[in-house]
Protein backbone atom coordinates (compact mmCIF):
# COMPACT_ATOMS: atom_id res chain seq x y z
CA UNK A 1 0.00 0.00 0.00
CA UNK A 2 1.29 3.45 -0.87
CA UNK A 3 1.68 6.20 1.67
CA UNK A 4 3.26 9.60 2.21
CA UNK A 5 4.50 12.12 4.73
CA UNK A 6 3.24 15.68 4.29
CA UNK A 7 4.94 18.55 6.15
CA UNK A 8 3.18 21.79 6.99
CA UNK A 9 5.32 23.66 4.47
CA UNK A 10 3.82 21.49 1.71
CA UNK A 11 6.80 19.15 1.20
CA UNK A 12 5.80 15.57 0.41
CA UNK A 13 7.88 12.40 0.95
CA UNK A 14 6.38 9.24 -0.53
CA UNK A 15 6.83 5.68 0.66
CA UNK A 16 5.12 2.37 1.28
CA UNK A 17 2.81 1.71 4.23
CA UNK A 18 3.97 -1.18 6.45
CA UNK A 19 2.07 -0.37 9.65
CA UNK A 20 -1.45 0.61 10.57
CA UNK A 21 -3.71 2.01 7.88
CA UNK A 22 -5.04 5.55 8.07
CA UNK A 23 -3.35 8.77 9.09
CA UNK A 24 -1.45 10.22 12.03
CA UNK A 25 -0.86 13.88 12.85
CA UNK A 26 2.15 14.95 14.87
CA UNK A 27 5.37 16.92 14.99
CA UNK A 28 7.91 15.53 12.51
CA UNK A 29 11.26 14.90 14.26
CA UNK A 30 14.26 12.63 13.77
CA UNK A 31 16.47 10.43 15.93
CA UNK A 32 20.05 9.45 15.17
CA UNK A 33 19.97 6.34 17.40
CA UNK A 34 21.26 3.31 15.54
CA UNK A 35 19.41 0.82 17.78
CA UNK A 36 16.52 0.88 20.23
CA UNK A 37 13.71 1.42 17.74
CA UNK A 38 11.15 -0.32 19.97
CA UNK A 39 12.28 1.74 22.97
CA UNK A 40 11.89 4.93 20.92
CA UNK A 41 8.34 4.19 19.80
CA UNK A 42 7.22 3.26 23.35
CA UNK A 43 8.96 6.21 25.04
CA UNK A 44 6.21 8.57 26.34
CA UNK A 45 8.44 11.53 25.47
CA UNK A 46 7.59 10.85 21.80
CA UNK A 47 3.87 11.43 22.38
CA UNK A 48 2.24 13.22 19.45
CA UNK A 49 5.38 13.00 17.32
CA UNK A 50 6.17 11.43 13.95
CA UNK A 51 9.64 9.89 14.24
CA UNK A 52 12.10 9.56 11.40
CA UNK A 53 14.95 7.09 11.96
CA UNK A 54 18.25 8.09 10.39
CA UNK A 55 19.52 4.49 10.60
CA UNK A 56 19.39 2.94 7.12
CA UNK A 57 17.73 -0.28 8.30
CA UNK A 58 15.19 -0.55 11.14
CA UNK A 59 13.67 -3.71 12.60
CA UNK A 60 16.42 -6.18 11.83
CA UNK A 61 16.67 -7.66 15.37
CA UNK A 62 12.94 -7.99 15.96
CA UNK A 63 10.93 -7.01 19.04
CA UNK A 64 10.60 -8.22 22.63
CA UNK A 65 8.21 -7.25 25.45
CA UNK A 66 11.10 -6.44 27.81
CA UNK A 67 12.37 -3.69 25.49
CA UNK A 68 9.26 -1.52 25.71
CA UNK A 69 9.61 1.64 27.79
CA UNK A 70 5.88 1.74 28.54
CA UNK A 71 2.84 -0.49 27.99
CA UNK A 72 1.97 1.03 24.60
CA UNK A 73 3.33 2.96 21.64
CA UNK A 74 3.42 6.74 22.01
CA UNK A 75 4.98 7.86 18.72
CA UNK A 76 2.16 8.60 16.29
CA UNK A 77 4.03 7.36 13.23
CA UNK A 78 7.40 5.94 12.15
CA UNK A 79 9.40 6.83 9.01
CA UNK A 80 12.15 4.55 7.71
CA UNK A 81 14.48 4.14 4.75
CA UNK A 82 14.15 0.36 4.93
CA UNK A 83 11.90 -1.49 7.37
CA UNK A 84 12.81 -5.08 8.17
CA UNK A 85 10.30 -7.59 9.44
CA UNK A 86 8.00 -9.21 9.79
CA UNK A 87 8.18 -9.07 13.59
CA UNK A 88 8.80 -5.30 13.66
CA UNK A 89 6.23 -4.30 11.06
CA UNK A 90 3.64 -6.69 12.51
CA UNK A 91 4.24 -5.11 15.93
CA UNK A 92 3.76 -1.62 14.51
CA UNK A 93 0.49 -2.73 12.91
CA UNK A 94 -0.72 -4.31 16.16
CA UNK A 95 0.19 -1.16 18.07
CA UNK A 96 -1.80 0.99 15.66
CA UNK A 97 1.26 2.94 14.52
CA UNK A 98 1.30 4.35 11.00
CA UNK A 99 4.64 3.34 9.47
CA UNK A 100 6.24 4.13 6.12
CA UNK A 101 9.25 2.50 4.49
CA UNK A 102 11.08 3.66 1.36
CA UNK A 103 11.14 7.26 2.64
CA UNK A 104 14.14 9.36 1.55
CA UNK A 105 15.12 9.83 5.19
CA UNK A 106 18.38 11.60 4.36
CA UNK A 107 16.58 14.36 2.47
CA UNK A 108 13.88 14.55 5.15
CA UNK A 109 16.41 14.95 7.98
CA UNK A 110 18.33 17.63 6.08
CA UNK A 111 15.05 19.44 5.48
CA UNK A 112 14.10 19.30 9.19
CA UNK A 113 17.57 20.49 10.20
CA UNK A 114 17.30 23.48 7.89
CA UNK A 115 13.62 24.33 8.47
CA UNK A 116 13.07 22.93 11.96
CA UNK A 117 10.71 20.31 13.36
CA UNK A 118 7.20 20.98 12.09
CA UNK A 119 3.63 19.77 12.03
CA UNK A 120 3.00 16.89 9.67
CA UNK A 121 0.74 14.00 8.76
CA UNK A 122 1.84 10.45 7.93
CA UNK A 123 -0.65 8.68 5.65
CA UNK A 124 -0.91 4.92 5.32
CA UNK A 125 -2.95 4.83 2.13
CA UNK A 126 -4.10 7.27 -0.52
CA UNK A 127 -5.51 10.72 0.24
CA UNK A 128 -5.78 14.20 -1.22
CA UNK A 129 -2.58 16.15 -0.51
CA UNK A 130 -4.43 19.46 -0.61
CA UNK A 131 -7.02 18.33 1.94
CA UNK A 132 -4.32 16.80 4.12
CA UNK A 133 -2.30 20.03 4.05
CA UNK A 134 -5.26 22.06 5.29
CA UNK A 135 -5.74 19.53 8.09
CA UNK A 136 -2.06 19.65 9.06
CA UNK A 137 -2.04 23.42 9.30
CA UNK A 138 -5.05 23.30 11.62
CA UNK A 139 -3.17 21.16 14.16
CA UNK A 140 -1.66 22.77 17.29
CA UNK A 141 2.09 23.37 17.37
CA UNK A 142 4.19 21.60 19.99
CA UNK A 143 5.19 24.87 21.68
CA UNK A 144 2.69 25.66 24.39
CA UNK A 145 1.36 22.11 24.69
CA UNK A 146 1.14 20.49 28.12
CA UNK A 147 1.22 16.73 27.50
CA UNK A 148 2.26 15.22 30.84
CA UNK A 149 -1.32 14.50 31.91
CA UNK A 150 -1.81 12.51 28.71
CA UNK A 151 0.93 9.98 29.51
CA UNK A 152 1.25 10.02 33.32
CA UNK A 153 -0.03 7.22 35.55
CA UNK A 154 -3.43 7.98 37.04
CA UNK A 155 -2.77 6.27 40.36
CA UNK A 156 0.35 5.75 42.49
CA UNK A 157 1.98 2.32 42.32
CA UNK A 158 4.93 0.55 43.88
CA UNK A 159 7.54 -0.45 41.31
CA UNK A 160 10.09 -1.87 43.77
CA UNK A 161 9.47 -2.40 47.48
CA UNK A 162 13.02 -3.33 48.52
CA UNK A 163 16.03 -1.05 48.85
CA UNK A 164 18.08 1.11 51.20
CA UNK A 165 16.67 4.38 49.81
CA UNK A 166 12.97 5.23 49.43
CA UNK A 167 12.52 7.12 46.16
CA UNK A 168 9.33 8.75 44.86
CA UNK A 169 9.12 9.27 41.10
CA UNK A 170 6.82 11.96 39.70
CA UNK A 171 5.64 10.51 36.41
CA UNK A 172 5.50 13.09 33.62
CA UNK A 173 6.02 10.28 31.10
CA UNK A 174 8.57 8.08 32.86
CA UNK A 175 10.48 5.38 30.98
CA UNK A 176 10.62 1.88 32.43
CA UNK A 177 14.41 1.87 32.15
CA UNK A 178 14.64 4.78 34.63
CA UNK A 179 12.63 2.79 37.16
CA UNK A 180 14.75 -0.30 36.51
CA UNK A 181 17.98 1.63 36.96
CA UNK A 182 16.75 3.09 40.27
CA UNK A 183 15.78 -0.35 41.54
CA UNK A 184 19.09 -1.87 40.41
CA UNK A 185 20.88 0.95 42.24
CA UNK A 186 19.26 -0.09 45.51
CA UNK A 187 16.11 2.03 45.67
CA UNK A 188 12.59 1.17 46.75
CA UNK A 189 10.57 3.00 44.10
CA UNK A 190 7.02 4.36 44.21
CA UNK A 191 5.59 6.17 41.18
CA UNK A 192 3.14 9.06 41.52
CA UNK A 193 0.96 10.95 39.01
CA UNK A 194 2.13 14.24 37.50
CA UNK A 195 -0.30 16.20 39.72
CA UNK A 196 0.72 14.67 43.06
CA UNK A 197 0.69 17.00 46.05
CA UNK A 198 4.09 17.87 47.50
CA UNK A 199 2.93 16.86 50.97
CA UNK A 200 2.74 13.22 49.88
CA UNK A 201 6.43 13.17 48.93
CA UNK A 202 8.35 15.02 51.62
CA UNK A 203 8.87 11.92 53.77
CA UNK A 204 10.76 10.08 51.03
CA UNK A 205 14.56 9.96 50.93
CA UNK A 206 14.52 11.49 47.46
CA UNK A 207 12.21 12.59 44.65
CA UNK A 208 12.95 12.00 40.97
CA UNK A 209 11.32 14.25 38.36
CA UNK A 210 10.93 12.10 35.27
CA UNK A 211 11.18 12.68 31.56
CA UNK A 212 8.07 13.41 29.52
CA UNK A 213 6.66 15.02 26.37
CA UNK A 214 5.64 18.52 25.39
CA UNK A 215 6.48 22.05 26.46
CA UNK A 216 7.51 22.46 30.14
CA UNK A 217 6.39 26.09 30.41
CA UNK A 218 2.61 25.53 30.61
CA UNK A 219 3.06 22.93 33.39
CA UNK A 220 2.57 25.61 36.04
CA UNK A 221 1.00 23.35 38.69
CA UNK A 222 3.87 20.88 38.35
CA UNK A 223 6.37 23.73 38.78
CA UNK A 224 4.55 24.90 41.92
CA UNK A 225 4.81 21.38 43.38
CA UNK A 226 8.55 21.33 42.71
CA UNK A 227 8.98 24.73 44.36
CA UNK A 228 7.20 23.33 47.40
CA UNK A 229 9.57 20.34 47.48
CA UNK A 230 12.85 22.25 47.03
CA UNK A 231 14.88 22.29 50.21
CA UNK A 232 12.63 19.75 51.92
CA UNK A 233 13.80 16.60 50.11
CA UNK A 234 16.67 15.77 47.71
CA UNK A 235 15.60 16.11 44.06
CA UNK A 236 16.94 14.71 40.78
CA UNK A 237 15.39 15.79 37.47
CA UNK A 238 15.78 14.02 34.13
CA UNK A 239 14.94 15.60 30.73
CA UNK A 240 11.52 17.27 31.21
CA UNK A 241 12.19 17.03 34.95
CA UNK A 242 15.39 19.03 34.37
CA UNK A 243 13.45 21.73 32.53
CA UNK A 244 10.75 21.88 35.21
CA UNK A 245 13.35 22.22 37.98
CA UNK A 246 14.90 25.08 36.00
CA UNK A 247 11.55 26.85 35.62
CA UNK A 248 10.68 26.28 39.27
CA UNK A 249 13.90 28.04 40.30
CA UNK A 250 13.43 31.10 38.11
CA UNK A 251 15.17 30.05 34.93
CA UNK A 252 13.70 30.03 31.42
CA UNK A 253 13.24 27.43 28.70
CA UNK A 254 12.90 27.69 24.92
CA UNK A 255 12.12 25.46 21.94
CA UNK A 256 15.05 24.08 20.00
CA UNK A 257 14.87 24.27 16.19
CA UNK A 258 14.92 20.49 15.68
CA UNK A 259 15.73 19.09 19.12
CA UNK A 260 18.25 16.57 20.41
CA UNK A 261 17.26 12.96 19.76
CA UNK A 262 19.76 10.13 19.57
CA UNK A 263 22.29 8.08 21.50
CA UNK A 264 25.54 9.82 20.51
CA UNK A 265 25.36 13.32 22.02
CA UNK A 266 28.62 14.55 23.62
CA UNK A 267 28.22 16.48 26.88
CA UNK A 268 30.96 18.30 28.80
CA UNK A 269 31.00 17.60 32.54
CA UNK A 270 32.46 20.85 33.84
CA UNK A 271 33.65 19.51 37.22
CA UNK A 272 35.98 16.95 35.62
CA UNK A 273 36.41 18.48 32.14
CA UNK A 274 35.44 15.02 30.89
CA UNK A 275 33.03 14.20 28.09
CA UNK A 276 30.01 11.93 28.42
CA UNK A 277 28.45 10.38 25.32
CA UNK A 278 24.76 10.48 26.12
CA UNK A 279 21.28 9.41 25.06
CA UNK A 280 18.90 12.33 24.49
CA UNK A 281 15.30 12.98 23.49
CA UNK A 282 13.99 16.51 23.89
CA UNK A 283 12.72 19.45 21.86
CA UNK A 284 13.04 22.14 24.54
CA UNK A 285 16.06 23.39 26.49
CA UNK A 286 17.03 25.51 29.50
CA UNK A 287 18.28 29.00 28.64
CA UNK A 288 21.98 29.40 29.56
CA UNK A 289 23.07 31.96 32.16
CA UNK A 290 26.79 31.07 32.52
CA UNK A 291 26.08 30.26 36.17
CA UNK A 292 28.32 27.84 38.09
CA UNK A 293 25.16 25.89 38.79
CA UNK A 294 25.21 24.78 35.14
CA UNK A 295 27.19 21.55 35.53
CA UNK A 296 26.92 20.01 32.05
CA UNK A 297 27.06 21.64 28.61
CA UNK A 298 26.21 20.22 25.18
CA UNK A 299 29.24 20.11 22.90
CA UNK A 300 26.89 20.31 19.90
CA UNK A 301 25.28 23.67 20.59
CA UNK A 302 26.20 24.83 24.11
CA UNK A 303 22.79 24.13 25.63
CA UNK A 304 22.50 23.55 29.38
CA UNK A 305 22.66 19.80 30.05
CA UNK A 306 22.81 19.80 33.84
CA UNK A 307 22.15 21.84 36.98
CA UNK A 308 23.24 21.48 40.59
CA UNK A 309 21.65 23.59 43.33
CA UNK A 310 23.77 22.56 46.30
CA UNK A 311 22.00 24.47 49.05
CA UNK A 312 18.61 23.19 47.84
CA UNK A 313 19.86 19.57 47.48
CA UNK A 314 18.54 19.54 43.91
CA UNK A 315 20.21 18.57 40.67
CA UNK A 316 19.17 17.63 37.15
CA UNK A 317 20.38 16.45 33.76
CA UNK A 318 18.90 17.06 30.33
CA UNK A 319 20.18 13.75 28.95
CA UNK A 320 19.09 10.23 29.94
CA UNK A 321 21.52 8.65 32.42
CA UNK A 322 19.61 5.36 32.36
CA UNK A 323 20.61 4.98 28.68
CA UNK A 324 17.59 3.08 27.48
CA UNK A 325 18.94 2.63 24.84
CA UNK A 326 22.35 4.23 24.53
CA UNK A 327 25.89 4.49 25.94
CA UNK A 328 26.52 3.81 29.61
CA UNK A 329 28.78 6.81 30.33
CA UNK A 330 26.19 8.42 32.64
CA UNK A 331 24.97 5.34 34.50
CA UNK A 332 26.79 6.47 37.62
CA UNK A 333 24.59 9.56 37.99
CA UNK A 334 21.56 7.58 39.14
CA UNK A 335 23.62 5.15 41.20
CA UNK A 336 25.54 7.88 43.02
CA UNK A 337 22.35 9.86 43.68
CA UNK A 338 20.61 6.85 45.24
CA UNK A 339 23.69 6.21 47.37
CA UNK A 340 23.85 9.87 48.42
CA UNK A 341 20.20 10.17 49.45
CA UNK A 342 20.48 6.86 51.29
CA UNK A 343 23.42 8.27 53.26
CA UNK A 344 21.50 11.43 54.09
CA UNK A 345 18.55 9.36 55.30
CA UNK A 346 20.77 7.29 57.59
CA UNK A 347 22.42 10.39 59.00
CA UNK A 348 19.10 12.13 59.73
Amino acid sequence: MNGFLLLEDGTVFRGESVGAEGYAFGEAVFTTAMTGYQEVVTDPSYADQIVCFTAAMVGNYGVAPTRSESPRAHARAVLMREARGPAWTDWLYDQGVVALTGIDTRSLVLHLRESGAMRAVAMGGEASVDEALNAVRSQPAMAGRALAAKVSTRDPFVFSDAGWARIAVIDYGCKRSILNRLAWSGAAVTVYPHDVDAGELVDYDGVLLSNGPGDPEPLTDEQATIRDLIGRVPILGICLGHQLLALATGRKTYKLPFGHRGANHPVLERATNGVLVTSQNHGFAVSPTQSREETHISLYDGTVEGLELRSERARSVQFHPEAGPGPHDAWGILESWVEAVSGLAKAA
